[in-house]
């Protein structure tokens, strides 16, 4: 590949962060240059220096402590991105998200990036049934963002249900079509969706 697509990976503070390492590595062999942000919370769940190492980036936690070299880091990894992937987008998330907020380094993102937004919610399945999830859900959907859905499952607190994480590599695929240009419908069909 003459150049590697840039990937933005969001990640939401949900138990199922853990497995952005996962995604992270996939996209980065198959040849993506990857940068990574995540909400403060996110960071109780996985470590900042597990997705640095992973990346071979820096990875954007304050808007208020990002590298030099990144000038406006919201601004500019927007702008260079191919596809922006958030992973996991939690019920939080996705709400600011519907209402425009911008008060973090992955909320900041998605509302100067430009390129396809593709979400992979991960939460309680009460949370992903409830009504304001479900409206949130299709407000970002009418503004054009893509989800690889959540999947049946048991889920951290014990429930089996819907809001499972889907796999990372599904994931992978989803937002490695949409980065080399192949398509919504490729991509999702490739996340199941």
């Amino acid at each position: 590949m003459a150049e590697s697509p840039e990937i933005l990976v969001g990640v939401g503070a949900s138990i199922a962060a853990y497995k952005a390492a996962d995604l992270v590595s996939d996209l980065k062999k198959r040849g993506a240059a990857v940068t990574v942000v995540l909400t403060k919370d996110a960071a109780r769940f996985v470590s900042p220096l597990v997705l640095k190492v992973l990346s071979g980036r820096p990875v954007g936690l304050d808007l208020f402590d990002e590298p030099a070299e990144w000038g406006v880091g919201h601004v500019s990894l927007a702008r260079r991105a191919r596809v922006f992937v958030v992973a996991a987008a939690t019920a939080d998330l996705l709400a600011k998200l519907a209402q425009g907020l911008a008060g973090d380094f992955v909320t900041a993102c998605a509302l100067v990036a430009r390129c396809p937004l593709l979400l992979a919610p991960a939460m309680n399945t009460a949370m992903w049934e409830h009504p304001a999830t479900r409206a949130n859900v299709e407000t970002l959907k009418k503004r054009g963002a893509l989800f690889v859905s959540p999947r049946e499952g048991m889920l951290a607190c014990g429930d089996l249900g819907m809001g499972k994480l889907a796999a990372p590599k599904d994931i992978a695929d989803a937002a490695w079509d949409l980065a080399l240009g192949r398509g919504k419908k490729k991509a999702l069909r490739a996340s199941g969706s």
